[in-house]
């Protein structure tokens, strides 16, 4: 059994998102991200489908040109290859998914 809990240890970075690994298991990755309000995370894609939760707070998530305002609750998943980004309209935290074959480097790639 995995545990984590994503309140907890909460240290957000004033310059960008803050990007931490919560647990892997057989099949996924379990990712916390961590924006403080008007963080972005440009537009990027993967090949693996990813599901994306916003645990706190109020995302604007763009996909294929189109915006989607995500709120505290909403869960969302994406097939691969389909292009997105994340502008934090508060203080919030998202849960990501991500494929084991997925890299998390890929993830903190983007935020640079």
């Amino acid at each position: 059994m995995e545990s984590a809990n994503i309140l907890e240890n909460l240290n957000y970075n004033e310059d960008k998102v803050a990007i931490s690994v919560l647990f892997e298991t057989e099949t996924t990755k379990e990712i916390r991200i961590l924006f403080k309000k008007g963080q972005l995370m440009k537009k990027h894609q993967t090949k693996f489908p990813i599901t994306v939760e916003i645990v706190e707070g109020a995302i604007d998530f763009g996909v294929e040109d189109e915006t989607h305002n995500l709120l505290k609750g909403t869960i969302v998943s994406l097939e691969g290859s389909v292009p997105h980004d994340l502008l934090a309209q508060k203080d919030s935290i998202v849960r990501l998914t991500l494929s084991k074959l997925d890299s998390v480097d890929r993830v903190k790639d983007v935020v640079k």
